[in-house]
């Protein structure tokens, strides 16, 4: 934020790091974990892994040291590529935890700036205002009408008023601001505020597994299952045959381990980890990683005006005289009645001002050439923004206890409190649709007097004299028709809901093309609407005006009842629970409020609502990259499996073609190939152009795992065409092994291609940009070689030379068994 001047000098640079030595950070710490023993504990439980030790041990006890220190490197592979995802994952999980920390306003070198709330140190005077988190415990220097919600500490759910002239003048950390403004200076951080001594309490919170993630955690449960059932079949043929348990068992792990896919968790971990962090990148601050799988879901995007499809600019444009009953534009000099008017916007407007509309009334207010009274005046009483339609009133007072005492809100609010007549209504309301025609955004004014200094519970029980309206034109953001274009055509529902008029809302929304702009519904009608109308009204209708908390909840638990998937953007604190509610809840970076942020889901980090095209083009993304990767690891696990037993089960003249060793070196090629590559693959072309996927559709819908298990069944078709062609024709059992192993690795390599896009041919996908596709299967390829062609490597993997001719078979073998696929994509497109 720009810095501003001060009258409280605050710390200084030098003073701000003394203060760290001394006494450390603004953080909440109770145990240093070490991630790295953790995350090698849970791998050392996995399934897998625990099979590598078994069979390694067996090899050794046996006295096959080749193969045992061959598996034990392996588990050190396996090992490492499982910490480095599993550390690649937490850092950018870290990253984003660290961007979506909140942020505070400290005064340092005489100036306000705004900084993140754990570099805040004794000392600090910082500043708070309504919607804000009190970043640390603190003593009120200076307030406003300040009051703070202290439910977290006392369970209590009434604010407490509290002011540096009485008693309560503590504030703590974690606590919310109500009301008002104040200037608190730093008496304690991190652990040692009230917050921090609680300690125990905020320890940190198991999340809930997603429905995704249980898909997934089921799935693998049952392959799991599966493998232990013929692990035991397996295991007990083999015995049956040789009566030696640990040749038998070694046998049988060789089943067992081709069935696990462990890859499947680890993929999803690292898709949705580095999604999050693919996504901080673009801007956009995603607070839990599993906002990543509802992202592709959503349906309908309920979005405020201000500041999101307006660019928060506020300048003042025109001035409506209630006593002349004159419209005049503010870049001509004013008369004494436009003054007038102007002046008591001001001073119905907070003394050090926030929000963009206030900030633009006091920059005109300095233009004036009449005196600037604000030095001789000090708030003494503040009736913060409420009511339906909302106002705000504020009473200043001079030092010969001379009051002012000036409101402003919605029109329809002023005019309610205001001593007017039918026809001065009907007047105000005229010149109120004139403005809201030109998109201007109308405030209404008005002025009251009172003496003594017990002031009316509520502002509405004032009578004011009315004195006319300020407008301020917003202009939409350059780029916003273009984005509700890109959200039409992706089948996603925009619906602005605001708290502005409905004239101004609409003539916005018809500038910049806005769907449906005539179909409008304000809050009070809202309100008053039974479940069931509400439920269809809410589908049909566009723009939502005049909007307050309880209705835009409504809106929400309506659009959901419809079964939508609602993204809501907001930034005031009034959102907080409609952002809470939504699927995915969006706050401003900048111009939210800590509220605001710390209900939402999603924080834009410039405001750019655009960037929510961004977001869900990349949660659609991921979706699609994992469920390519885990129909890849489905189709390539089952000729695996199938290989390992239908020799044995049907008692082939080679029972047990393929070893632990082969087992664990197809996994090393398999791994990074759906975890790297899917990972990193670009988006498809026509992805933003599709409906969104139904959040409670299951992940693995029958006709797409009913395609993976074809796709693994041909290329079994394939592998035991090899087998049987190799015994046919004398091949011995090392050379049937290599054919079948060269098959099975083409047969990857192409599968990979293929899979790549479940929609568009390989000869489209082949010029997608992913340096990773070439290196990997480069990789896959070399290492293949070298198995072929050094004798040492060779003899270790039990393989033989092969010929030309069966080389090129089983290429050929892979090719037709993976790339028939193209047939059916082409099917698929032309459908």
């Amino acid at each position: 934020m720009t810095n501003v001047k001060t009258t409280f000098k605050g710390l200084t640079n030098n003073e701000v790091i003394t203060s760290r030595i001394e006494n450390g950070s603004n953080s909440l710490e109770y145990h240093k974990k070490n991630h790295f023993l953790i995350s090698l504990f849970a791998m050392a439980k996995e399934p897998m892994f625990l099979l590598l030790v078994i069979a390694a041990s067996i090899y050794y006890i046996t006295g096959d040291y080749g193969d045992g220190i061959f598996m034990t490197l392996a588990i050190f592979l396996v090992a490492g590529i499982s910490l480095f995802q599993e550390a690649r994952s937490r850092n950018a999980i870290e990253t984003l935890k660290k961007l979506s920390q909140p942020k505070s306003k400290v005064i340092r070198n005489s100036e306000i700036i705004e900084i993140p709330s754990e570099e805040i140190v004794i000392g600090d005077f910082i500043q708070v205002e309504e919607g804000t988190f009190i970043p640390a415990d603190a003593v009120i220097i200076q307030s406003n009408d300040f009051s703070v919600n202290e439910s977290i500490l006392t369970g209590e759910s009434l604010s407490v008023f509290k002011s540096e002239s009485i008693q309560e003048k503590q504030v703590f950390q974690g606590t919310i601001v109500a009301t008002g403004l104040a200037i608190c200076q730093v008496t304690a951080i991190g652990n040692k505020t009230n917050m921090g001594k609680i300690g125990k309490s905020l320890e940190e919170i198991v999340e809930e597994k997603t429905p995704l993630q249980i898909q997934i955690t089921n799935f693998v449960k049952i392959m799991s299952i599966i493998g232990l059932v013929i692990f035991g079949f397996v295991w007990a043929v083999n015995f049956y045959h040789s009566k030696s348990v640990l040749d038998s068992l070694l046998k049988a792990l060789t089943i067992a381990m081709s069935v696990i896919p462990e890859e499947i968790p680890v993929a999803f971990t690292t898709f949705m980890a580095l999604g999050a962090w693919r996504l901080m990148k673009m801007g956009i601050i995603t607070k839990q990683t599993k906002t990543v799988e509802t992202l592709g879901s959503a349906t309908v995007i309920c979005t405020d005006k201000t500041g999101t499809i307006t660019e928060n600019k506020m300048s003042l444009a025109q001035l409506y005289l209630f006593t002349s009953n004159t419209i005049i534009n503010t870049d001509h000099k004013l008369n004494p009645e436009a003054e007038d008017v102007l002046s008591y916007a001001m001073w119905s407007s907070e003394p050090i001002p926030f929000d963009a509309m206030e900030i633009a009334i006091h920059e005109a207010y300095t233009q004036l050439e009449s005196v600037d009274e604000r030095p001789n005046y000090k708030l003494v009483h503040e009736y913060p923004l409420g009511g339906k339609p909302p106002m705000m009133t504020h009473i200043f007072e001079n030092s010969k206890g001379e009051k002012i005492i000036a409101a402003k809100g919605a029109p329809e609010a002023l005019i309610e409190v205001s001593n007017l007549s039918e026809k001065d209504k009907k007047q105000i309301i005229v010149a109120m649709e004139t403005m809201a025609a030109e998109g201007y955004r109308v405030l209404g004014i008005g002025v009251t007097d009172f003496s003594g200094k017990d002031f009316p519970k509520t502002q509405q029980e004032f009578k004011f004299h009315f004195k006319g309206l300020v407008a301020f034109y917003d202009p939409p953001k350059a780029n916003i028709q273009e984005v509700f274009e890109k959200f039409y055509k992706a089948g996603i529902q925009v619906k602005i809901v605001t708290g502005d008029n409905a004239a101004t809302t609409a003539t916005i929304a018809k500038q910049i093309g806005f769907k449906d702009a005539d179909k409008v519904l304000n809050g009070d009608e809202l309100m008053a609407m039974d479940e069931a109308i509400l439920k269809a009204k809410v589908m049909e209708t566009t723009i939502f005006t005049r909007m307050f908390p309880e209705a835009k909840l409504k809106i929400i638990q309506a659009l959901k009842d419809n079964n939508q998937i609602v993204a809501m953007t907001g930034d005031g604190v009034n959102d907080g629970p409609a952002l809470k509610s939504a699927h995915i809840g969006i706050a401003m970076g900048k111009k939210g409020t800590e509220i605001a942020k710390q209900a939402a889901n999603l924080i834009l980090i410039d405001d750019d609502f655009s960037k929510m095209l961004d977001a869900i083009a990349m949660g659609r993304k991921i979706y699609i990259n994992l469920k390519k990767a885990i129909q890849y690891i489905i189709s390539i696990h089952i000729p695996i499996i199938l290989i390992v037993f239908i020799p044995l089960a049907l008692g082939w003249i080679y029972p047990n073609i393929f070893t632990p060793v082969h087992i664990i070196f197809l996994e090393i090629i398999m791994g990074p190939t759906c975890s790297i590559i899917y990972e990193n693959e670009p988006m498809e072309r026509n992805l933003m152009l599709q409906k969104p996927r139904p959040l409670t559709s299951t992940f693995f819908n029958l006709k797409e795992i009913t395609m993976s298990i074809i796709q693994g069944l041909v290329i079994t078709l394939g592998l035991l065409f090899i087998y049987q062609y190799c015994v046919q024709n004398g091949s011995t059992e090392a050379v049937t092994r290599t054919t079948i192993f060269l098959t099975l690795i083409a047969s990857n390599i192409f599968l990979t291609l293929t899979n790549r896009s479940l929609y568009y041919s390989v000869f489209t996908t082949i010029r997608y940009k992913n340096n990773l596709v070439p290196m990997i299967i480069g990789v896959t390829i070399l290492m293949t070689s070298l198995l072929l062609f050094v004798p040492m490597f060779t003899r270790f993997f039990l393989f033989e030379k092969v010929s030309l001719v069966q080389l090129d078979l089983s290429i050929l073998v892979g090719f037709t068994s993976v790339l028939w696929i193209e047939i059916y994509k082409i099917f698929k497109r032309k459908n």
